[in-house]
């Protein structure tokens, strides 16, 4: 088993490379929720991503449900500025899915309303909006690594 990071509607294929070279250090699976704000093949997405691309699990989807039906016994945990509890609160384990909207706009809000005792937010002052997605997803997923010992890292 591995981690999974589902981005939803990704916009900025910088951020999805870097997310994708995070993906390959750490064997976790990168699922695409389309509509996809760029081609897959885009230059800037394989550079910011370089030659690990190839290594990178990746899975499309047409849509987030999808996702949730693909693994209706995972859990899923929804990264938002507007989440009450923060990343480190929970105690994550092998397998899990975590979830960042678009750079815009974030996860549509009856997502984040539907789920909100999994909801996690990354602390930050009030001096921005949010942090880049791919230093989120990669902080988010380090955290889940540290948890468990980093197992399956050098």
């Amino acid at each position: 088993m591995a981690f999974h990071i589902v981005l939803v509607e990704p916009e900025i294929p910088a951020n999805t490379g870097n997310i994708a070279r995070t993906c390959a250090a750490t064997g976790t699976h990168l699922h695409l929720v389309r509509p996809l704000g760029f081609d897959t093949d885009d230059r800037t997405l394989k550079r910011a991503g370089l030659d690990y691309w190839h290594s990178v699990k990746v899975h499309y989807h047409d849509s987030f449900q999808e996702v949730r039906e693909a693994y209706p016994d995972a859990d899923f945990y929804y990264a938002s500025t507007r989440a009450k509890k923060v990343y480190s609160d929970f105690s994550y384990k092998d397998g899990d899915f975590f979830v960042f909207g678009k750079e815009t706009k974030g996860l549509p809000q009856e997502l984040i309303d539907a789920n909100l005792e999994t909801c996690i937010r990354l602390p930050m002052t009030d001096a921005v909006r949010s942090l880049n997605l791919s230093n989120s997803a990669a902080i988010v997923v380090y955290e889940a690594f540290r948890q468990i010992g980093f197992a399956g890292l050098e």
